[in-house]
């Protein structure tokens, strides 16, 4: 009677398990052949890759940023969609709703968690590089940029037709447009100029519908939305209208790296309170990182103090020595270069590297990775920094970004965008852990570590929420399900995120996608 039931038990889940591919391979079909309908007008076959495909496993790899997802067991799409034409782009969205597919959607595949490509439920790929075009206009020095296109990209298009324009966004050049700038986008200019999101004139958009929307037809509610609160939770983004903006022919950068022995821990204090006040024209990041002491596996900390002016470096050398005379820059630590050269510096390139490296990319993922972001409404005590050293020592693989806020950042509203960490801030930080030796054992450990220099900084942070940055992704902070967004769980991470901005970006959601079609496990829930 016993092995009757088990036998019936089998009998049952391979019922299932036949049932559930029967209907992932239905879905699939229909998808696919609905691709094909309505994708006349410019022929989607060439841009199809499924499993079958011979190229399928390295157009998957391609962007994936972090190694922690791409493993034998992380899920993988039915179907990746390499769009080369909006017209692509609407049929992905509209077949996909049709037949019941999750939409990823991936421009970059820098998302710390891997959420625009995975998912625990039947899903395909939408991945825009392609679609990476870059109009620089210098008429009204604007610049539409396709989602596909990276940073380096854009930068690289800006730096060829001009020396006194850029624009302030990351210092990854790898890293796509859509997903950065939707994000909010901050970089070494922010104390200048705000973030990326802050000086975006236009977009266009891909709707739940189909439609194309640019920003006078999606409304300025969508149009505030997208603008960090994280384009997919609303739509395809296709590309944005950026502002340009001013800058000297010639900006000075430069590193001047102190270990704790050399009074690193004293630097760092004072950095704190100094770095926000400084004047909006000059950036100073602290990077602390484990360095080797000797041969024998001793360690200590070493911070870099990471500069960009942008002016000539005999004011900043001036300006420094008056109002941080312990860092001690001189001017032999300085170099000038024109601005799309600072991008090349920053993307941690020597000097003088020439600026196509701005187009490279990589064709699979270096490392595993996990990180976490605070921000800091106050200065650290000096003891809270030797307990910050002496746990990177043990985790080791680990660094930490320090970027000071304060000026251009202090004076835009709260609410002007759905990114909310303006005034009151000293400085934000990520704490990265980055290894490369596979197996779950490792990647535990470091998750682990991480997780533990966190808890440890919090009675030190932000607080009531603990505020978070989401284009550093962290799903410990709250995480809802691929096939099921609870706004009561969304609540919590989205007041991480967004803090009182999330009850309107809610309402946007409710107003444009009512029936939660661009949905993952941090989106923004409709009502």
């Amino acid at each position: 009677m016993k092995s009757r039931k088990t036998l019936l038990f089998i009998l049952s889940v391979l019922s299932l398990s036949v049932s559930w591919t029967t209907s992932k391979t239905v879905a699939i079909d229909g998808f696919l052949q609905c691709l094909t309908i309505h994708s006349h007008a410019h022929p989607i076959q060439e841009a199809i890759y499924t499993p079958q495909n011979a190229s399928f496993q390295s157009v998957l790899l391609l962007h994936i940023n972090n190694r922690r997802y791409s493993t034998p067991t992380t899920p993988k799409p039915l179907a990746i969609i390499t769009a080369k034409h909006e017209s692509h782009v609407q049929a992905t969205v509209v077949c996909a709703r049709q037949h019941g597919l999750q939409l990823k959607i991936r421009s970059g595949g820098h998302d710390f968690e891997g959420l625009s490509y995975t998912s625990d439920i039947p899903f395909v790929i939408l991945d825009m590089f392609n679609i990476n075009s870059i109009d620089v206009n210098l008429a009204d020095n604007t610049a539409w940029v396709h989602s596909g296109a990276t940073l380096g990209e854009v930068y690289y298009a800006i730096g060829t037709k001009t020396n006194v324009y850029g624009f302030p966004a990351g210092l990854c050049p790898t890293v796509g447009a859509g997903g950065h700038i939707s994000g909010g986008g901050y970089g070494v200019m922010m104390r200048k100029y705000g973030l990326s999101v802050d000086n975006v004139v236009d977009a266009k958009i891909v709707t739940v519908k189909g439609q194309i929307l640019n920003r006078k037809s999606m409304g300025e509610d969508l149009f505030w939305a997208i603008r960090g609160g994280g384009g997919a939770s609303f739509g395809v983004i296709l590309s944005w209208k950026l502002q340009l903006v001013p800058v000297p022919a010639k900006v000075t950068v430069f590193n001047v790296t102190k270990t704790i022995e050399e009074g690193a821990t004293d630097l760092v204090y004072k950095w704190q309170t100094v770095a926000p006040e400084l004047p909006k024209d000059l950036f100073l990041r602290a990077m602390p990182q484990v360095k080797n002491i000797d041969t024998k596996g001793n360690k200590t900390v070493a911070v870099s103090f990471i500069g960009q002016f942008l002016g000539q470096s005999d004011e900043v050398v001036a300006l420094l020595n008056e109002r941080f005379p312990e860092l001690g820059l001189q001017r032999t630590d300085c170099h000038e270069v024109r601005w799309v050269e600072a991008t090349v510096f920053w993307a941690e390139n020597p000097v003088g590297t020439p600026i196509d490296v701005l187009l490279d990319k990589p064709t699979e993922p270096a490392t595993f990775y996990k990180g976490k972001a605070d921000y800091m409404k106050d200065p650290l005590p000096k003891y809270v920094i030797e307990a910050l050293w002496k746990k990177m020592i043990e985790i080791e693989n680990i660094w930490v970004d320090m970027n000071p806020y304060g000026g251009r950042m202090s004076d835009i509203p709260e609410s002007a965008t759905p990114y909310p960490h303006r005034a009151g801030n000293l400085f934000f930080a990520l704490y990265y852990s980055s290894w490369y030796d596979e197996g779950i054992e490792t990647t535990d450990k470091y998750v682990r570590l991480t997780r533990e220099l966190y808890d440890m900084m919090t009675p030190y942070v932000s607080k009531s929420p603990r505020q978070a940055f989401q284009n550093y992704r962290d799903l410990d902070i709250g995480v809802n399900q691929d096939n099921q967004t609870s706004l009561r769980v969304a609540t919590v991470y989205g007041r991480k995120y967004f803090k009182g901005n999330f009850a309107r970006l809610v309402r946007v959601k409710t107003a444009v996608d009512p029936h939660n079609f661009f949905r993952h496990k941090q989106s923004i829930p409709p009502f």
